[in-house]
């Protein structure tokens, strides 16, 4: 208990110490703390108003810490040097600062002077450039003016036969006619432009039983035609309408022949003479057959062997439509490419070749050799099993519904009225046509009104016979539209239409509408392709087209064209130099004599593509064109043949044989002003620009205020009858070179792709 109890104390005596030592180290902190504090505060604030009293003393001499003046702290030596070196320092950096001012000002004087330089040397530069281009275009002038002293090809004398001299010894057989020896050339130079001379048919009897829509229509065409002439002194070739007689014909063959030998300048044998007779309704006349037509050449759709002349005759498309243009929107359009029938046929034999041969009055007359099979049955029985199978859908019948159309011996009767026959051929990818089984028919009127028919409505025409004398055969290639089967052949015709591709299909189709269009569709296409047969048979160019007057609008030209950054970044191409002489023409080839000769047999009839020449004018349908134009759609359009190059560069590049040549610029615009002066002023600098045609196709006149570029060539802003986007290809007498780039007003070409262009 005592032990529990003296541990008890002492354990309380112990706690009672420790707190009174932690008492007392918290108290020696505190007034440490405090003392610090007291420190910290009081002294600065002492120190501080002792200096500030010390500073407010009257005498200078006890301002101790006060600002002083400069020269009492240059008193000390030492610190007398460190201000003078500082007034040196200072005094030599302000010279030093005037120095680099005066310095810089002298650089920039002399960069300005540089630069002037340059621009001198420029300019020299350019000047010497001009000089060079003066001195080489003075040497091209001397050189052509050298070339023009040279003697000139004079035209040579036109000899003219007496009219009742021949000219021509007569042929031993009057089949035996060809243009060597039944064609006076010396009434067709090669400059006589070819002059027709059309006979006037009321004159004379048989004029009054002439078809009266024949007869109209044929006036009409011969009217319009380019090459007809009224003095018959001077022709080159007559043309006598003789046919489509009305129907009853009245007037029997020697009554004709002794017409045509009264005729004026028949001059006794009717050389240079083309007698047509043109087809509209009647399938079976044929007029001429037992006539007499000595040297005169015979156009129309039926000829027997007898009296058809290879080479010299001429086979003409029926004029179905007379008076009146064809209707364009009736016609089917050329896709798709498979119709519902495969082919189609329709027509009735009233008379077959056995019976036409039993009818004659001497069987060895009308054959020479063995008769020729009769490949009628034949065909009758194949076609007849290619319905039958019905692998395709075909059509042929043999037997017309109504009354069949009038025609000759062995050949297949039309059936029903053309509207009807057009209908059904609308819906036939192919269309039959059956030759006579008389090999001695040559051509009818009624294969050639087939011929029509199909081509008229897109059906490709399969002609089965390979005898028959197409229309034009010696200038057309009618493999390129049409198939043409030999009979014996008949039994693949199913095989063969199949294996057509429906590319190789459209283009015959295509090149077929492009034929009938040129060629067979009108009566002036009919009159205009005889004359462009026989004119280049005897090679006599075309005449050239008639250049189109131009109406100018008057403008202003007022703020001089800048040059646009972006047409002037050409790379490292090297455009040429800008003509330092004024615009000058191309040398003008109104007609090239040996044009008929190299594309004779490249030019006649291909539909649109690589090496096809558009027809020549409307009265022209055959030869290439000599026009300035040949397409639509931007681009360049040569002309003419033979000279080349564009300035000395070009020449000896290209091998081009005329050392300077410019081109014209035809842009077709309609009421886009703004738009048509950024363009003409994209065209300011251009090298080798002879003059800008701006064609105004508006009815609206521009702007009298509006103010027109200055691109250094003249701007002709030419006015137009009618909008139309086919008179940028218009020939414009303001024209003056073979070169033309057609562009639209809104079409950004820059210099250097013009260039490339024009190269």
């Amino acid at each position: 208990m005592t032990g529990y109890t003296m541990l008890r104390n002492g354990g309380v005596g112990n706690g009672s110490q420790t707190c009174m030592l932690r008492w007392s180290n918290r108290i020696r902190l505190t007034w440490l703390s405090f003392t610090l504090f007291i420190i910290l505060v009081f002294f600065p604030l002492i120190a501080h108003y002792y200096l500030t009293t010390l500073d407010e003393a009257d005498e200078a001499g006890k301002r101790i810490f006060g600002p002083r003046a400069g020269n009492e702290l240059c008193e000390v030596k030492h610190v007398l040097d460190l201000c003078r070196i500082r007034e040196s320092v200072s005094e030599e950096l302000l010279q030093l600062e005037a120095k680099r001012q005066e310095l810089n000002s002298e650089i920039a004087k002399l960069n300005l002077k540089i630069e002037a330089c340059k621009k001198s040397i420029e300019n020299a530069k350019q000047d010497l450039l001009q000089l060079k281009n003066v001195i080489s275009q003075t040497e091209h002038s001397y050189k052509e003016l050298m070339a023009q002293n040279q003697p000139k090809l004079s035209l040579p004398i036109r000899l003219l036969p007496e009219k009742d001299d021949a000219g021509l010894p007569p042929p031993k057989v009057i089949l035996g006619c060809r243009l060597h020896n039944c064609f006076d050339y010396s009434r067709c130079p090669l400059t006589s432009g070819f002059p027709v001379y059309v006979y006037d048919s009321d004159k004379f009897v048989f004029g009054n039983y002439l078809d009266p829509l024949v007869k109209q229509a044929f006036q009409a065409t011969a009217r319009a035609n380019v090459y007809v002439t009224e003095n018959a002194d001077i022709a080159c070739l007559y043309v006598i309408l003789v046919g489509e007689m009305q129907e009853p014909v009245v007037l029997r063959p020697a009554e004709l022949e002794k017409q045509l030998y009264s005729l004026p300048h028949w001059q006794t044998d009717g050389h240079n003479h083309v007698i047509i007779n043109l087809s509209r309704k009647s399938d079976t006349q044929n007029l001429l057959y037992n006539v007499s037509t000595g040297r005169a050449m015979v156009a129309q759709s039926t000829f027997y062997a007898a009296q058809y002349r290879p080479g010299f005759d001429l086979v003409v498309s029926p004029l179905v439509h007379a008076m009146s243009e064809p209707n364009f929107m009736e016609i089917p359009p050329q896709v798709p490419v498979k119709r519902k029938y495969l082919f189609t046929f329709q027509g009735e034999k009233i008379e077959s070749l056995r019976s036409s041969l039993q009818e004659a009055h001497s069987f060895e007359e009308e054959m020479e050799g063995d008769p020729p099979a009769d490949y009628d049955d034949r065909i009758i029985a194949t076609l007849k099993a290619v319905q039958d199978s019905k692998l395709d859908q075909v059509l042929v019948e043999f037997t017309c519904k109504n009354q069949p159309k009038p025609s000759l011996p062995t050949e297949w009767a039309l059936c029903g009225e053309r509207e009807d026959r057009l209908e059904l051929l609308k819906l036939s990818t192919f269309a039959l046509i059956i030759t006579p089984g008389d090999p001695h028919l040559v051509i009818s009127s009624g294969c050639a009104a087939r011929l029509f028919e199909a081509l008229e409505v897109g059906a490709v025409p399969v002609v089965l016979g390979e005898q028959i004398q197409l229309p034009y055969q010696d200038m057309l290639q009618w493999n390129e539209a049409a198939l043409v089967v030999p009979k014996p052949r008949v039994t693949e015709v199913h095989f063969l239409l199949r294996s057509l591709s429906d590319s190789d299909l459209l283009a015959m189709r295509r090149q077929g509408r492009f034929l009938w269009e040129t060629y067979f569709s009108t009566a002036d296409s009919i009159f205009n392709t005889v004359l462009a047969m026989i004119r280049t048979r005897i090679q006599i160019p075309a005449a050239p087209i008639r250049e189109e007057a131009a109406a100018e609008i008057p403008h202003r030209s007022g703020k001089a064209a800048g040059t646009d950054p972006n047409m002037a970044d050409n790379g490292d191409l090297d455009l040429g130099p800008v003509e330092t002489e004024p615009p000058y023409a191309s040398p003008k080839y109104l007609r090239n004599f040996t044009l008929t000769v190299t594309d004779f047999y490249r030019s006649w009839n291909s539909a649109p593509g690589p090496f096809h020449l558009f027809p020549h004018t409307p009265y022209d349908p055959l030869l290439p064109s000599e026009a300035k134009f040949l397409g639509s759609g931007t681009g360049f359009r040569p002309i003419g043949g033979g000279a080349g190059g564009s300035g000395k560069e070009f020449q000896a590049a290209l091998g081009g044989n005329v050392p300077r040549e410019q081109f014209t610029v035809v842009m077709l615009t309609y009421e886009r002003e703004e738009v048509l002066m950024n363009s003409l002023e994209r065209l300011n600098g251009l090298p080798y620009l002879n003059k800008v045609v701006v064609v105004w196709n508006s009815p609206k006149l521009p702007s009298e205020d509006l103010l027109w570029p200055d691109i250094g060539v003249p701007i002709m802003v030419v006015r137009t009858e009618k909008n139309s986007l086919n008179n940028r290809f218009l020939p414009w007498n303001e024209i003056e070179t073979e070169a033309i780039l057609s562009i639209d007003d809104d079409a950004h070409l820059r210099h250097d792709e013009i260039m490339f262009g024009f190269r």
